[in-house]
């Protein structure tokens, strides 16, 4: 998969990924389809920035580009901004890298 768009609004990069990059601002109660499933947007996302796709508990892989970015640092609903708030990324951790290959890509 090169990338799918969602109603002209969001970017999803790969069919794995746990969140998408908003096309435009998006504003609270905006819906976007994807697939069989409608997505409330729930917070203010920027343009450029990801949101949730599906719940993602806390301690749970964030994916993007079909890879593990981050960790959610809580509970995120569909449709809420994934941010530094509420994720620590991941990417560039030579100190996860060994228990992010361990797990298969769930650290």
């Amino acid at each position: 998969m090169k990338g799918k768009i969602l109603d002209n609004k969001a970017l999803v990069m790969h069919a794995e990924d746990t969140v998408a990059t908003a096309l435009e601002d998006l504003k609270p109660g905006q819906k976007i389809n994807k697939d069989d499933t409608t997505i409330e947007i729930s917070d203010s996302i920027p343009f450029g920035h990801k949101f949730a796709l599906c719940p993602v508990s806390a301690g749970d892989p964030i994916q993007k580009y079909g890879e593990v970015i981050g960790t959610a640092d809580k509970d995120i609903h569909s449709g809420a901004w994934v941010h530094t708030h509420n994720c620590r990324s991941t990417r560039g951790r030579g100190d996860l890298a060994a228990n992010n290959a361990a797990s298969g890509g769930k650290s």
